[in-house]
């Protein structure tokens, strides 16, 4: 099962080590600037990880509360922002069950296609509105999600990839299968830390997300009372969403 816990925790970061945080916050940045009716200060971010694009999204000014269900993950995030003499808050919390204290935001991020571990409808339509009673009037939800189109088509069944510490090699393997009816994926990572001394461990995840038609999204959005106002090709200001398009960012409001 998907735990985000332990070791795989403290890999994360390298796993993900390529991926352009500061270019997305960045393009996060413009949509709030963007579409905001009045000026966006206070920010929620669910599921944020590490904290990597709470780190990033800071550095335009906003007062960050980042949230995530995974204690290992949020002690690193903490790590990082103690380090960086960051004044973001982290908060252990499932966006299913979200009940922030007593506080309103101006935006809620959810990135990383962290919207699809809700595999249900239903789950989903709880999720969208506990967000929306966190939001301000007028304020803007903007979060990322897997397209179906790209991911029926063209997922890959088995990959693998390498990184070099300097004291082992990580190997992680990643199996892929799926469930078409209910359009989920799932996802075996195997990891194997080869050490340079000659021992070797071993753990193993398993990641079920949904992925999403732009449509479906658009209809699972309007039914929480949220206003669906653009769907962009990725972190790019693109709205011609083909089946080659991996990733969907959407911009909501509050209506």
């Amino acid at each position: 099962m998907s735990v985000y816990g332990g070791r795989y925790a403290e890999l994360y970061d390298l796993f993900y080590s390529d991926k352009p945080y500061s270019e997305e916050a960045a393009f996060v940045h413009d949509c709030l600037q963007k579409f905001a009716r009045a000026p966006v200060r206070e920010t929620l971010e669910l599921a944020c990880g590490t904290g990597r694009h709470a780190i990033e999204l800071e550095k335009f000014g906003y007062q960050i509360t980042a949230t995530d269900r995974s204690p290992d993950m949020l002690e690193i995030a903490r790590r990082r922002a103690a380090m960086n003499h960051s004044k973001i808050v982290f908060a252990l919390a499932d966006m299913r069950t979200l009940k922030m204290p007593a506080k309103d935001y101006d935006a809620v991020v959810c990135l990383f296609d962290s919207i699809g571990y809700l595999k249900t409808a239903e789950a989903l339509h709880e999720a969208f509105g506990n967000i929306r009673e966190h939001l301000r009037p007028n304020g803007l939800l903007i979060f990322e999600f897997w397209h179906a189109a790209a991911m029926m088509d063209q997922y890959s069944p088995v990959r693998v990839r390498r990184w070099k510490t300097s004291k082992s090699e990580i190997v992680r393997i990643s199996e892929t299968t799926l469930d078409r009816k209910n359009r989920w994926a799932v996802v075996d990572y195997t990891v194997y830390q080869l050490n340079d001394n000659g021992t070797y461990s071993t753990l193993r995840e398993t990641h079920t997300n949904r992925y999403f038609a732009v449509d479906e999204m658009r209809t699972l959005v309007s039914s929480a009372k949220l206003e669906p106002l653009k769907f962009f090709a990725g972190f790019e200001n693109d709205e011609r969403i083909t089946d080659d398009t991996w990733h969907v960012v959407a911009v909501a409001r509050k209506t």
